[in-house]
C-alpha cells in the first residue's frame, strides 16, 4: 500500500475510535448517574475495566509481538468491543454491569494503545511526525463530543448505545484497510515481556508518572459529574470535553516543532506543573462556565504528557518489543492509575464533594513533580552505568 492511503486510513480508523471513545469517558459516568448509581458505584464501575486492562494490555501485547502484526490483533479487540458494548451499555443490574465492563475493557483498553504503536511505527517508517498522525484522534475525539453532546440534549443520554455502534464499526471498516507495518523477526518470548517489566529505568519513570496519572484519570472519570454538580448540562459536557481535546489536537498537531528541543522528561515535569495548576483552579470555580474556560489547559497537560512519554518509551525498549513495552505504559496510565482515579476519586466524591477531589488532585500532581526531579537525577546514573534493558 501507497504511503499516502497508509496514512490516510491509519488517520480515519484513530478519528473514529477515539470518535467513540468520547462516549465512554465522557458519558458513560453520566450515563450511570443518569440511572440511578451514587458516585462509589459509578467509580467501582469505572475501576473494575482498568483492573481487567492490567491483565490485558501485556498480553494483546505479547500476541501482536509474537505474531509481527498489529492490524489483525486490532481487529480482533475491535469486534470484542463492539459485541459486549451491547451488554454493558443496556444492562440494568448492577452486577451484570461490573462483570460487562470488566470484559468491555480486556478489548477496549489495548485498542486505542494498538493504534497508537501502530502510529509510531508508521510515522517512523515513512518518515513522518507522531504528532501529527495523533492528532486526527483528537479531531475525532473532540468533533464527536459536540455532535454526541446536542444528539444526548435531543434525544436523552439513556441512547447512548446507538452513537457509539455507529463509530465503533466505521473504526473497524477503516482497520481493515490498513496496512500492517514491518516488524523485526527476532523470536519473541514470555521472558522477553517479563524482562521490559524488569527493567529498573522504566519501572522507576512509570512508578514516578503515576502521581501524573492518577489525578487525571479520575479527571477522566468525574469531570461530567463535577460539572452537573456546577449545574452543567449534557451540551455543556459536551463542549467542555470540545474545548480540553481541541487544545490537545493543537499540541500534537505541532508536537514536530516543539518536541525535539528539550529531553522528555524535561517535558512530562512541564505539563506535571501546568496539571496542577489546573486541578486547583477548577477546584475552586463556582459554575460549569469556568470548568469549560479551564478545559484549554488541556493540550500543554495531557497533549504534551502523551507525546513525550509514548516516545521516552519508545526509547527504553528493544524495537521487536515495541508494542509490549507501550501496552504497559497504557496499562499504568489507563489501567492502573484509572483503577486507583475512579475507586478512590468516587469515593472522596461522594464523601465530601468535586471540589475536594480537585484539590487533592492539584497537590497530587505536584509531589508527582518534585518525584520526577528525582528521577531524572537517578535516570543519569543508571544510563551511564548502562543497567537499562536497551
Amino acid at each position: 500500500m501507497k504511503k499516502r492511503d497508509s496514512i490516510f486510513y491509519l488517520s480515519l480508523f484513530l478519528f473514529f475510535f477515539h470518535a467513540s471513545n468520547t462516549i465512554i469517558i465522557s458519558y458513560m459516568p453520566v450515563y450511570f448517574q443518569h440511572s440511578g448509581m451514587s458516585e462509589s458505584k459509578i467509580g467501582s464501575i469505572l475501576a473494575i475495566g482498568p483492573l481487567a486492562a492490567i491483565l490485558a494490555q501485556p498480553f494483546w501485547g505479547y500476541i501482536s509481538d509474537k505474531n509481527g502484526t498489529i492490524k489483525k490483533v486490532l481487529l480482533v479487540t475491535l469486534i470484542g468491543v463492539f459485541i459486549v458494548s451491547v451488554f454493558l451499555l443496556t444492562s440494568q443490574t448492577y452486577a451484570f454491569i461490573l462483570i460487562s465492563a470488566a470484559i468491555f475493557y480486556v478489548f477496549m483498553s489495548p485498542t486505542g494503545a494498538l493504534g497508537d504503536s501502530l502510529a509510531v511505527k508508521t510515522a517512523a517508517q515513512f518518515n513522518k511526525n507522531f504528532g501529527s498522525i495523533r492528532t486526527w484522534g483528537s479531531i475525532g475525539f473532540a468533533s464527536s463530543t459536540l455532535l454526541v453532546g446536542q444528539f444526548f440534549s435531543f434525544a436523552g443520554i439513556e441512547f447512548i448505545l446507538l452513537p457509539f455502534l455507529f463509530m465503533i464499526t466505521i473504526a473497524f471498516l477503516t482497520a481493515a484497510k490498513i496496512s500492517d507495518v514491518k516488524t523485526v523477526n527476532k523470536p519473541v518470548t514470555i521472558l522477553d515481556a517479563i524482562r521490559i517489566g524488569k527493567n529498573p529505568r522504566f519501572l522507576f519513570f512509570l512508578v514516578s508518572i503515576m502521581f501524573l496519572t492518577i489525578p487525571h484519570r479520575a479527571n477522566d472519570s468525574f469531570i461530567g459529574i463535577y460539572m452537573t454538580e456546577l449545574g452543567g448540562k449534557e451540551s455543556q459536557i459536551g463542549l467542555a470535553w470540545f474545548v480540553a481535546v481541541a487544545s490537545e489536537a493543537v499540541i500534537f498537531a505541532t508536537s514536530h516543532y516543539w518536541f525535539r528541543k528539550y529531553n522528555e522528561v524535561v517535558f512530562i515535569f512541564i505539563a506535571g506543573f501546568i496539571y496542577a495548576i489546573r486541578w486547583i483552579i477548577l477546584a475552586y470555580v463556582t459554575g460549569p462556565v469556568g470548568a469549560i474556560l479551564m478545559q484549554v489547559l488541556h493540550g500543554v497537560t495531557f497533549g504534551v504528557f502523551y507525546v513525550s512519554a509514548f516516545q521516552y518509551v519508545t526509547k527504553l525498549v528493544p524495537i521487536n518489543l515495541q508494542a509490549t513495552g507501550h501496552l504497559l505504559f497504557i496499562s499504568v496510565f489507563f489501567g492502573l492509575s484509572g483503577i486507583l482515579g475512579s475507586l478512590f476519586g468516587g469515593i472522596i466524591f461522594e464523601e465530601a464533594s468535586g471540589s475536594a477531589l480537585y484539590s487533592l488532585m492539584g497537590y497530587m500532581s505536584l509531589v508527582g513533580c518534585g518525584v520526577l526531579l528525582v528521577y531524572m537525577f537517578f535516570d543519569r546514573k543508571m544510563s551511564r552505568s548502562k543497567t537499562s534493558y536497551a
